[in-house]
């Protein structure tokens, strides 16, 4: 059944949050690559498989309209000028067509801003790269998906078998007119009614007794100084332009599963500890000093439901996660990640930033603009790192089966770098965007990320043995 995204659906206060930051050098849009086995498929059959399946998405066929006079958050209307063409496009890779080739034209792509006065996404279909293969290269905007509903959506696309589910044609697809100003602000002033009403409800619809409610106060606070104390200098924090580098590594599910079940934790754990193993070894090479030095990572966790599945927009919060980058040795290093993602989760700051989240959605439209500009560009964390889980089961694209897939984030505030992970039939891939101008050495940092890995497999590895030999 496709997701109920309807004509006029307003923004939720966390989309908004996204279109507000977005600024000559602030791109927020997110993205993937999907790389493939085989040549590709004739571009009509891609823009005529995209075409058939848009109705699993209809967000996809909308954009964005402002009620006049600031009168409450843009609206999601149907676009009747839409064309797919303009959105599903083909590229070829100049030869040799390898990966160094790839990455500079993902970082293109992602270094240019979506058009706002059409819907939010792009898809690129690259040919020409080695090895027999070919690329998806895909851009979407904040505001209309989020990490974990964007796994949803590559649904709408990829079969779980090469012969492919449901090829009947395109549904017919009939978009409202485009609404006047006066119905637009008709519909902005009886949803402002309708959230002012709602919200105490929506609040205690959180906190449903006294305990959480008592919990969810100290949350608030807890989130409130977290934002407030800054992260500690790093040059991962300095101002940034609109150019982008990319750096994709491939890694193996096999390996941090392995550190994990030899030491304890999450797999999510591992992510991070291999994370700060990787920004320790940047910074020495840059000559920096790490001695005290801990920096601090913001890692959104979904507050999706399973009655949300399906549903395009924003569930996410996020909590500030310590990355131990002065801690030398790697399995203390990975305590103190462990130690303190537990202490996390134990904690209140998750619920009261997920209360802070939802408060804003009947926040003013002025008070909302000026409150998200300073929860991007407070010093609260130093990186953005981001981990997705994704299908544990091969996919395909007509008959092509996809092999590697990385996701990509964006940059906001005075942050050059952001990591995003994601997990796919045993492989996973770290998608890396930095400034172009301040990360210029972004391949040492993507060179870490596997040493760091390895390093951590090996001593993992090395505990079997002897358990072996032990028991």
């Amino acid at each position: 059944m496709a997701p109920a995204q309807q004509h006029l659906d307003p923004l939720s206060a966390l989309d908004a949050a996204f279109l507000l930051q977005e600024g000559p050098a602030t791109h927020m849009h997110i993205g993937a690559v999907a790389i493939f086995d085989g040549p590709p498929p004739p571009f009509k059959d891609v823009l005529e498989h995209v075409r058939a399946r848009l109705d699993r998405v209809p967000r996809y066929r909308q954009k964005l309209a402002w009620p006049p006079a600031g009168l409450g958050r843009p609206r999601w209307i149907d676009d009747p000028s839409f064309n797919l063409e303009y959105h599903v496009r083909n590229a070829a890779l100049p030869a040799p067509g390898g990966d160094a080739q790839l990455r500079r034209l993902i970082a293109r792509i992602h270094s240019e801003r979506l058009d706002r006065s059409k819907p939010l996404w792009e898809l690129l279909v690259v040919e020409g790269l080695q090895g027999d293969r070919f690329a998806l290269i895909s851009k979407t905007h904040h505001s209309v998906v989020d990490g974990v509903s964007g796994v949803d959506i590559t649904t709408a696309l990829f079969d779980v078998d090469a012969l492919g589910g449901d090829r009947g044609g395109p549904h017919p697809w009939l978009p409202h007119p485009e609404p006047t100003s006066a119905e637009l602000a008709a519909a902005a002033l009886t949803g402002s009614v309708r959230d002012v009403v709602a919200a105490p409800a929506r609040v205690l619809g959180t906190i449903a007794d006294r305990t959480r409610l008592r919990r969810a106060v100290q949350g608030v606070g807890e989130a409130a100084l977290t934002v407030l104390r800054p992260a500690p200098n790093s040059p991962l924090n300095v101002p940034i332009g609109p150019h982008r580098r990319v750096g994709l590594v491939d890694t193996r599910l096999e390996d941090f599963r392995l550190v994990k079940d030899a030491f304890g934790g999450t797999v999510n754990d591992v992510v991070l500890a291999v994370t700060a193993g990787a920004l320790r070894a940047w910074m020495h090479g840059r000559g920096i000093r790490t001695d005290g030095v801990e920096l601090r990572a913001a890692v959104p966790v979904s507050t999706r439901t399973s009655d949300e599945a399906g549903t395009l927009g924003n569930r996410i919060t996020q909590l500030i996660v310590p990355l131990p980058v002065d801690v030398a040795d790697p399995l203390a290093r990975l305590r103190l990640v462990q130690e303190a993602m537990a202490g996390l989760k134990e904690s209140r700051q998750a619920l009261g930033a997920e209360i802070i989240a939802g408060a804003q959605d009947f926040a003013p439209p002025t008070i909302l603009a000026q409150s998200t500009r300073l929860n991007f560009s407070t010093r609260a964390y130093n990186l953005l790192v981001t981990n997705i889980p994704g299908p544990q089961i091969p996919l395909y694209l007509l008959g092509r089966e996809l092999r590697e897939i990385y996701p990509l984030a964006f940059l906001a505030g005075d942050r050059a770098l952001a990591v995003a992970v994601m997990s796919y039939n045993g492989m996973v891939g770290f998608g890396v965007i930095s400034d172009y101008d301040r990360l210029r050495d972004l391949d040492v940092f993507c060179e870490g990320l596997r040493d760091s890995l390895a390093e951590y497999a090996a001593l993992a590895r090395r505990r079997r043995r002897r358990a072996v030999k032990a028991g």
